[in-house]
């Protein structure tokens, strides 16, 4: 196999990572860990496998010796990585850390094994100025092995300050170590050859004084993650930065001397500034705080910048320049390649860099989505490029007879500057910013009050021409401050920083609202003139009755004109009473006729509760998603569920059992899990939790019971509400079988609008629309539960609420056994129980036999309730 067919096939592999990659952002929301695979299979996918050809490419370069065991051994390298990455997903897409952990430890034996090569390599070369770079490649493997190591570690499932520890350490030794150290002693050399610039004098000795530096800064940041001072993080990334700068200085003023012209240098370029901003921005996130879990979450805003402005653009911008010289073979193919790698790259770079400072400012979240989707795909078209160049590159060298000479392939040469195509690249630039106008436009355009636009200030009052600013923080379910005095006529701008533990928003009752604000985000709304008294609160379904609203108060002479009344305000003049239970969503009303029958295609929940397996650990991904779904005829209601439907997936077990349960939020707002059938500490399992974010919730059941598991985020009523529970068994040790076991847990829907989410003032109010069993409501009165005469059937009966009670009654049947909170009331014998009562989050069993064929109707024998739709029936066979 030639070199040149060799290098193609290798880095077919990168493009395979980017092309997996892509289906996952197409179908993220339907996979499990979505968030955690992008971010992997895009670091340790793509850019790792780069980095292992790349690096061995100039390692040959550079010390001008092949590498022990040569292209063999680096195929080998990259199967074994490719393995290992594998299993890693494999292990965490299945929760099975044993797998996760293999995969790891073939990933970090491989990178020790690739840096124990160069290094061997790098002692044996012959004298060459820029020889001791190789050095980079070496430390970054070694920071990898450990930086893989600990990713085994955090497979494993460790909670609370530890996880977070091992967290920060994982992401330091991983992107700025492995990625970061590999990009920077490249770019060392590639930098100016991209350019066709001169190297700087002093280039090779600032490589060599700023690898100890930048090692210095690893090891901070490690140390701060073992000792648990966050401040030493942002020392870390301090002295990271200056080892940065001092190679950085040479890069300037290369780009001083020789702007780039190619999509190539751009893109690097970018790259390279995109990670100093990540670096400085970690350090400041981190110099504000000694929590670690507020450090973990302000990762997350770092990652968009860092996998995409960062990694991504050096890996294609690097290979835009690369691939012409390893796949051209002769000068005119390696021009021809280079000229269709830089195809309307003033463009490509401007959509991606001018994109990701978009995304990251305060647009609408629909603006948010059209961004991210323009960038990927720009990003992604460097993948058809590439086939394109590899193609019109072979069809050059056969119609020059295919030269034979490929020493080029393994130097730093480049076939000189792509041709400018005919475009003005002014043009292109113009068109770049047009289409990211559009985009953000459209976001806007979907969702314009989330952006400020048709907001509806006051303005029938003489403006000042002066300003108020405020800036108004979150401290637990409360805005401080929670009254802004106004001077009548000024325009009154409010700064909202989340410093609260969940998402929040500010909603204006003239119309102004901020988008929902991240833990830890900041968010500038201008509210317009202010001429008379107006409320704020928080839009967050449950938020505003739980106490998130502001007054903002007009001082000063001057006419005071009111409002017009707006769909929150209440004709009764709750407004005036500052009633924040009074207001009701906006939207549809729902037609609501529990006498009006299911369409055939509505799924019915089934009620059959299947055996406990033989599983002594019980290992389960629930994904918090918000779905539409029909809760009586004809009605649908956004729900929050765990694992798409509420409740959520039964669990079932035997005492001594362990629940492994790692919850992912994919929904838009903060939420958490509380299982009543574990006894542990609450404050690290039950935390609440971002979108995107995970957690691992790990427990023993120790005592039987039908157990209630919910959501406990703040206002746990309104998140239990609308969907956000499930039950676990755990059997008692002497239960007997039985023909027929049934499970049913009722609930309360207090309706939204058509379509929408919980109405938290019904809710406060205590007035359910809806008691259900399983989710909907009579679904088992048109799809009644099956049955025969002379059967043991077996019914648990879970009232998860959130408010009201339960009383199970079947109707012309009588119960012989009865099972409430963990101990038997009733045995079989001369008594006999009519009702299973239940408090909210109470549960049992009750067992009866039928006497005779027909249809058996059950009840909430709070009879409201069974006329609000907590009714079945069960259909007794002959």
């Amino acid at each position: 196999m030639s070199r040149r067919t060799r290098y193609v096939l290798m880095n077919a592999l990168v493009g395979l990572w980017f092309v997996v990659t892509g289906v996952v952002v197409i179908a993220h929301r339907f996979l499990p860990e979505s968030g955690w695979l992008l971010i992997h299979l895009t670091l340790l996918g793509a850019a790792s496998t780069a980095i292992l050809i790349w690096s061995q490419h100039f390692a040959d370069t550079l010390t001008r010796r092949a590498g022990p065991g040569g292209a063999r051994a680096l195929t080998g390298r990259l199967v074994a990585h490719t393995l290992g990455v594998v299993l890693v997903v494999v292990g965490v897409l299945s929760a099975t850390s044993v797998i996760a952990i293999i995969g790891a430890a073939f990933v970090a034996v491989n990178a020790l094994l690739h840096g124990i090569l160069l290094a061997v390599q790098a002692r044996g070369a012959l004298p060459s100025r820029f020889a001791p770079l190789v050095r980079y490649y070496v430390a970054a493997a070694a920071t990898f092995v450990v930086g893989a190591t600990i990713g085994g570690l955090l497979s494993t499932g460790p909670a609370g300050e530890t996880a977070a520890r091992l967290v920060v350490a994982h992401v330091s030794l991983n992107l700025f170590g492995w990625i970061g150290l590999t990009v920077i002693g490249t770019a060392v050399l590639l930098w100016p050859t991209i350019l066709h610039a001169r190297i700087e004098p002093g280039a090779d000795a600032g490589a060599r004084h700023a690898l100890p530096t930048l090692l210095v800064g690893l090891a901070i940041l490690v140390a701060a993650a073992g000792f648990g001072v966050t401040v030493l993080v942002t020392v870390g990334l301090v002295v990271w930065l200056a080892g940065l700068a001092r190679v950085g200085v040479h890069a300037v003023l290369q780009a001083r001397a020789m702007p780039p012209g190619t999509f190539a240098g751009w893109s690097v370029g970018a790259g390279l500034l995109w990670v100093a901003g990540s670096a400085a921005w970690l350090a400041i996130g981190a110099a504000t705080t000694t929590e670690w879990s507020v450090l973990l979450d302000r990762l997350d805003p770092l990652l968009i910048p860092f996998v995409a402005g960062f990694v991504v653009q050096v890996l294609v911008g690097a290979l835009s320049f690369l691939l012409p010289v390893v796949v051209g073979g002769s000068p005119k193919a390696s021009k021809v390649a280079a000229v269709e790698l830089d195809r309307a790259a003033p463009f490509r770079v401007v959509v991606v860099n001018g994109g990701l400072l978009l995304f990251l400012l305060p647009v609408p979240s629909v603006a948010k989505v059209l961004l991210s989707l323009l960038v990927f795909g720009v990003l992604v078209a460097f993948l058809v490029l590439a086939v394109r160049a590899v193609v019109l590159s072979r069809r050059a060298r056969r119609a020059e007879g295919d030269a034979p000479d490929l020493s080029r392939a393994v130097s730093l040469g480049a076939p000189g500057r792509a041709a400018e195509p005919r475009r003005s690249r002014t043009g292109l630039v113009a068109a770049a910013i047009g289409v990211l106008m559009f985009t953000v436009t459209a976001g806007i355009a979907v969702d314009p009050a989330a952006a400020g636009i048709g907001t509806a200030a006051v303005t029938d009052v003489a403006a000042t021409g002066e300003t108020t600013r405020v800036t108004v923080e979150v401290e637990g379910m409360r805005f401080t401050p929670d009254v802004i005095e106004v001077p009548r006529g000024d325009r009154l701008v409010i700064e909202l920083h989340n410093t609260g533990v969940d998402v929040h928003d500010l909603t204006i009752e003239n119309g102004a609202r901020t988008e929902r604000i991240a833990v830890g985000g900041t968010a500038t709304l201008d509210v317009g003139v202010i001429g008379a008294d107006l409320e704020g609160w928080c839009s967050v379904a449950g938020h505003r009755q739980m106490g998130m609203v502001l007054d903002i108060v007009a001082t000063g002479d001057g006419p005071a004109p009111s409002p017009e009344p707006t769909p929150t305000d209440d004709a009764g003049g709750a407004h005036s009473a500052h009633d924040s239970s009074a207001a009701e969503p906006d939207g549809d009303p729902v037609d609501l006729d529990l006498m009006r029958e299911y369409d055939d295609d509505v799924d019915v929940r089934d009620a059959t509760l299947a055996p406990a397996s033989d599983e002594t650990v019980h290992r389960v991904d629930l994904t918090v998603t918000e779905q539409v779904a029909e809760v009586a005829p004809g009605v649908t209601q956004t729900l929050w569920t765990f694992g798409g439907t509420a409740p959520g997936p039964v669990l079932r077990g035997r005492i001594g059992d362990v629940f492994e349960i790692t919850l992912t939020n994919d929904g838009s707002i903060g939420h958490s899990i509380d299982f009543h059938a574990g006894a542990l500490a609450p404050a690290e399992p039950m935390r609440t939790i971002q979108p995107g974010q995970s957690l691992v919730y790990r427990f023993t059941a120790e005592r039987a019971g039908i157990w209630m598991y919910h959501c406990s985020t703040m206002p746990m009523s309104s998140h239990i509400a609308n969907g956000m529970f499930g039950a676990v068994i755990i059997d008692p040790p002497d239960l007997a079988p039985v023909d027929r076991e049934y499970v049913l847990v009722q609930s309360e829907y207090y309706l939204g609008p058509e379509g929408g989410e919980v109405d938290a003032a019904k809710i406060a109010r205590e007035e359910p629309d809806l008691v259900v069993f399983n989710g909907a409501a009579n679904q088992y009165r048109s799809d009644p539960l099956p049955a025969s005469v002379g059967e043991r059937v077996r019914v648990w009966v879970l009232d998860a609420g959130p408010s009201r009670s339960s009383s199970f009654h079947v109707i012309g049947g009588q119960f012989d056994t009865v099972w409430l909170e963990g101990d038997y009331r009733l045995r079989p014998g001369a008594g006999g129980s009519q009702a299973l009562g239940l408090f909210a989050a109470q549960g049992g069993f009750v067992e009866l036999a039928f006497p005779e064929a027909g249809d058996y109707p059950f009840v909430s024998h709070i009879m409201v309730d069974a006329e609000r739709g907590a009714a079945g029936l069960f259909r007794v066979a002959p």
